[in-house]
C-alpha cells in the first residue's frame, strides 16, 4: 500500500490534474473562473481572501522550490540542510498560520451566509474544506520537524518529490519510515491535485496579462434595469416624458 500511495498513486493524480485541466479548459471555457461571491457579501472577503491567498502562494512557491531542486544546488550556494530547515519552519509556519486564518474566514462567511451558501456548490465548500485540512496537517509536521531540525528528514522528501519526476522505481522507498503525520500531508496533497480540475481551483492557471488593459470600469447592471423600456428618441419641445 506505501508503494502505491506514494510510488504509483502521484502518477494518476498528476495525470488526471494535467490531463482535466486541459478537458476542462478545450471543452467548457466558460466554467474557467473563480466563481467569485464578492457581489452578494463583501465582508470577510478582503481580509480572509489577502491572508488565504498571500499565505498559500508563499507555501506553494516554498514547497515547489524546496522540494524539487536538486539538492547539489544547496551544496554549491553554501546552503545547509539544517539552515534549510529552520527557514522552512519558520517561513512556512507564518506563511501556513496566515493562509489557515485567512481559509476559515472565507469557510465561515460561505458556510454561514445563505445566499452564498444558496450559490455555492458541493465542489465549492469541498475543496475549501479539503484546503483547511492540509493546512492544518502541514502546521502539524512542524512539530515533527523540530526533532529534525539537522535537516536529514527532509532531504527524505526532496529525493521523493526529485524521483517522482525522474521515474525513479524506489521514489517510495525515500519516505518509508517518516512520521505518520508527512505521509497524511503528501496524500492529502496529491488528492488535491488530482480533483484540481472539477473545482474553482483552475483559477491558478490563468495569468491575468489581460488584466493591465482591459477598460477602467466594469458595468453592471441589474435586471430590473434592464427590464424599463428605453425612449425610442428625443422628447419634443413642451412635452414632457412619459414614467
Amino acid at each position: 500500500m506505501h508503494n502505491f500511495l506514494f510510488g504509483i498513486y502521484p502518477y494518476i493524480a498528476l495525470a488526471i490534474g494535467i490531463m482535466g485541466s486541459i478537458a476542462r479548459y478545450e471543452r467548457d471555457p466558460f466554467t474557467w473562473k473563480t466563481s467569485s461571491s464578492q457581489l452578494l457579501r463583501r465582508k470577510q472577503l478582503v481580509i480572509g481572501s489577502s491572508l488565504f491567498h498571500v499565505g498559500v502562494l508563499v507555501i506553494f512557491v516554498g514547497h515547489f522550490v524546496g522540494l524539487l531542486t536538486p539538492i547539489w544546488v544547496f551544496d554549491a550556494l553554501g546552503i545547509g540542510h539544517g539552515f534549510k530547515q529552520v527557514g522552512a519552519v519558520v517561513v512556512g509556519g507564518i506563511a501556513g498560520i496566515m493562509a489557515l486564518v485567512g481559509g476559515g474566514m472565507l469557510f465561515h462567511r460561505r458556510w454561514t451566509d445563505p445566499r452564498i451558501r444558496n450559490n455555492s456548490s458541493f465542489a465549492d465548500i469541498a475543496i475549501l474544506v479539503l484546503l483547511l485540512v492540509q493546512l492544518v496537517l502541514g502546521l502539524l509536521t512542524i512539530f515533527a520537524s523540530l526533532g529534525h531540525l539537522d535537516g536529514h528528514e527532509m532531504v527524505k522528501f526532496m529525493s521523493w518529490a526529485q524521483g517522482i519526476f525522474t521515474f525513479d522505481g524506489a521514489a517510495a522507498s525515500y519516505i518509508s519510515d517518516v512520521a505518520l503525520v508527512f505521509k497524511l500531508h503528501l496524500f492529502l496533497g496529491l488528492t488535491i491535485i488530482l480533483v484540481f480540475p472539477f473545482t474553482r481551483l483552475v483559477h491558478m492557471l490563468s495569468v491575468p496579462v489581460r488584466y493591465f488593459t482591459r477598460p477602467g470600469y466594469q458595468v453592471v447592471r441589474s435586471r430590473r434595469s434592464e427590464a424599463l423600456p428605453q425612449r425610442a428618441g428625443p422628447v419634443a419641445p413642451g412635452r414632457s416624458a412619459s414614467k
